[in-house]
């Protein structure tokens, strides 16, 4: 078991400066020092040594700040290292149950396809990195809709222009909530010929520090294949997989 180190003040009062801008676009020095119960001058100071980095950046006209650059930069870097991190687990599932599996990132009130490694057989489900697909509709979708504050789901089904893909399709928020509150008593969704006859998939949200998601993993496959019982063993399959991930970037503080 690995021995956990000392925390530095210093840089756990920069990170919990960051995080103030998680529900703010633009904060002021005096806004951030209460939220980080901080004096104005060692807010600033912070503040400052953030902005220096390029991790905040300040409007001159306002004097308030902003996330910088710098940020989205690493945070670009983050997508690359995720790929990485979860290949292994993407081609056990394969190996496991020998259906199509994708890794997925939340693109606002969409998904967007970010790995994927086909079934070995040749009747195989068809999707392609880079395809965008509705949250609601989709098993990763709404296994990270699930993990979202209320306010946020909310926020996302007002968005919604609810399509009816197939006859099987979620058409309303009432629906799509109790899907949800049954995601989060399962710890995996499906989509069951939701988006496309004869296309049903399983999935699992790799939730970051907060417990929200960001990312999914899913497998798929013919409607044929994925049985009540294949889809609840991949499902299981699914959060074990997924709690480990969330543990190795070290996103989860809490026992999932």
């Amino acid at each position: 078991m690995a021995k956990e180190g000392k925390t530095i003040q210093s840089v756990d009062r920069a990170i919990e400066i960051l995080r103030c801008f998680e529900k703010n676009e633009e904060l002021g020095v005096t806004e951030i020092g209460k939220m980080v119960n901080l004096h104005k001058s060692t807010a600033f100071n912070l503040i400052s040594t953030l902005e220096k980095a390029g991790l905040l950046t300040k409007d001159e006209n306002s004097s308030r700040y902003k996330l910088g650059i710098e940020l989205f930069r690493l945070g670009t870097l983050v997508n690359s290292n995720l790929r990485k991190m979860c290949m292994p687990y993407l081609e056990k599932l394969v190996g496991m149950y020998s259906e199509t599996v994708n890794l997925v990132a939340r693109n606002d009130d969409l998904v967007i396809y970010l790995e994927k490694i086909d079934s070995p057989h040749s009747m195989r489900i068809s999707t392609n990195e880079g395809m965008r697909l509705p949250m609601y509709s989709t098993a990763v979708g709404k296994s990270i809709m699930a993990t979202l504050p209320k306010n946020e789901v909310e926020d996302i089904i007002g968005k919604i222009s609810f399509c009816k893909f197939t006859e099987y399709t979620i058409c309303g928020a009432g629906e799509l909530l109790d899907q949800l509150q049954s995601i989060r008593e399962k710890g995996y969704a499906e989509d069951i010929q939701e988006y496309e006859i004869g296309l049903t998939c399983v999935a699992a949200a790799i939730r970051d520090y907060t417990g929200i998601a960001n990312y999914a993993i899913s497998v798929s496959g013919p409607h044929s294949r994925m049985t009540e019982e294949v889809r609840s063993r991949i499902g299981q399959t699914l959060v074990e997989f997924t709690g480990e991930l969330s543990r190795k970037m070290g996103y989860w503080h809490i026992d999932i």
